[in-house]
């Protein structure tokens, strides 16, 4: 019996329709589907109704992976591809695997012998980068900053330092409702002539797409409260 495949599914960001931003050949393995591991199941099953599925979503199998979930359930959730069962893993938006939990189940894939193959289709962060005239050459995904203020303006000089030093540009990420916040944080510990990319409610019709220096931001201007944001720096 031939093993089951593992396919990691692109969402679309925001509010876009899955036929308008993924490939048909994403769309089209989507629509074969019948197994999912998904963060979210309520958004998983509007995504899915979005793709045009062709079953009933009632009668699609659904597990829920977040950073809460065990080791052993994924162990579970994985068990359908040794019958010759393909999974598709669905993040909230974006990629599965990129700042999501959906990297466990890829990870015990490989351990087991599965095939692993991801699909095309929006990353927030790639396309960041793409937007933000920075280095493209020379990069770090570092996730969430701290929360505590004193560790976080030493994580922020940190990666200040590393900019420069490797001429790298470091992409972070803020719980939405602290990006005005994190906006004042960046202005009072960056360097006034540290480059900041905002790249807000990215392929959205309000998206805000910014780069200047530090010293020029002005953050009562640019309210970015509760908006999903890649945040990047390049000193």
């Amino acid at each position: 019996m031939e093993k089951g495949i593992v396919y990691l599914i692109p969402c679309p960001i925001g509010e876009n329709s899955p036929v308008d931003v993924l490939p048909k050949h994403t769309i089209n393995i989507i629509q074969s589907l019948d197994y999912f591991i998904v963060e979210n199941e309520k958004t998983s099953r509007n995504f899915l109704r979005g793709a045009e599925h062709p079953k009933a979503i009632r009668e699609l199998e659904f597990e829920t992976l977040n950073k809460h979930t065990d080791e052993t359930k994924i162990i579970e959730y994985i068990q359908p591809l040794s019958e010759g069962k393909s999974i598709g893993v669905i993040s909230e938006a974006g990629c599965p695997g990129v700042a999501d939990p959906g990297a466990q189940v890829v990870a015990l894939a490989h351990r087991k012998g599965f095939q692993v193959i991801p699909l095309i289709g929006p990353s927030s962060i790639l396309m960041a980068l793409m937007s933000s005239g920075f280095s493209g050459q020379s990069f770090s995904f570092v996730g969430y900053l701290p929360k505590d203020k004193k560790d976080l303006k030493i994580r922020i000089k940190e990666l200040e330092s590393l900019s420069k030093k490797f001429k790298q540009t470091q992409i972070f990420i803020e719980t939405p409702f602290r990006n005005n916040q994190m906006l004042e944080n960046l202005k009072t510990y960056c360097s006034p002539t540290t480059q900041i990319s905002i790249a807000a409610n990215i392929n959205q019709k309000n998206e805000i797409i910014k780069t200047l220096p530090i010293s020029k931001l002005r953050t009562g201007q640019l309210n970015i409260h509760k908006i999903p944001t890649v945040f990047s720096i390049m000193a």
